[in-house]
């Protein structure tokens, strides 16, 4: 199966749009706790609930070695078809975006990572090369620098914003059908035009709970027409639910609400 078939299958399987992020940072985990053993604690704690995992690898990173090893170990960990994403923010050109896709795919083992478009079609050639790879390409991201150049309005494609013109392109390039699109749930009209717009594109949604984002509308709004294609995403909400002895079931118990909080807003 290519990653949009796998994503489909472990959130049709769990019954979840829910992803759960894994930002792990040790001044707000449990004391005493390493970052792999943290990590494959939340994983083993909410696996039957998600559609997805996304790490965010500048947590791991900036850990050094004990990080990078933590990294490894997490995707190793994470089994039974959930798809992981590799929040990695990736973009650049030749050489370079080769040896990122090497690294993140082939190395690291990711079923999908978070790509730029801003140097174009070229920078995104590496990761998409892997067919059975998902590209999540940055859209409409969830914070509120985001309108500094994602609202400039483009003269040159109908006077429609740059995030509108970004999806088109997306669409585009999707010659594999494993390109999706990161919209962030801070902006629910701006999510609800791609996914009209777009309506079979894989969407990543950050942006709800400490962003702010309600998920309601992620949900209404995000969903294509089958009710599935939105991959969710919880962080600090979930693994941060407890700081103490408890903090797996604390997750546990964060991830069973917002699973059964986003069934209920599925049209």
């Amino acid at each position: 199966m290519n990653f949009v078939d796998r994503l489909d299958e472990a959130a049709s399987r769990n019954g979840s749009l829910l992803c759960v992020g894994l930002d792990p940072d040790p001044a707000l985990m449990p004391e005493g706790v390493g970052v792999l053993d943290f990590s494959r604690a939340i994983v083993d704690a909410t696996a039957d609930l998600v559609c997805a995992y996304k790490l965010n690898l500048a947590f791991y990173e900036a850990l050094e070695e004990e990080g990078f090893e933590a990294l490894k170990g997490t995707v190793r960990h994470i089994s039974g078809g959930i798809p992981v994403i590799g929040d990695a923010k990736r973009g650049d050109i030749g050489n370079t975006a080769r040896a990122y896709a090497r690294s993140l795919f082939d190395n690291l083992g990711f079923d999908a990572v978070t790509v730029s478009p801003y140097l174009g079609r070229d920078s995104l050639e590496p990761f998409l090369e892997y067919e059975d790879r998902g590209v999540f390409i940055l859209c409409r991201t969830s914070n509120p620098g985001a309108v500094d150049f994602q609202s400039l309005i483009c003269e040159a494609d109908g006077r429609r914003p740059l995030f509108q013109v970004v999806a088109d392109k997306a669409e585009q390039w999707n010659e594999h059908g494993n390109i999706g699109l990161v919209v962030g749930a801070t902006y629910p009209e701006e999510l609800r035009t791609i996914r009209q717009e777009h309506p079979d594109l894989p969407l990543l949604i950050p942006g709800i709970g400490a962003q702010g984002g309600e998920l309601s509308l992620a949900v209404r709004y995000g969903v294509d027409r089958h009710g599935r294609r939105a991959i969710i995403n919880s962080s600090r909400q979930v693994i941060f639910a407890s700081s103490g002895k408890d903090f797996a079931e604390a997750a546990r118990r964060a991830a069973i609400a917002l699973r059964d909080q986003m069934r209920q807003a599925c049209p």
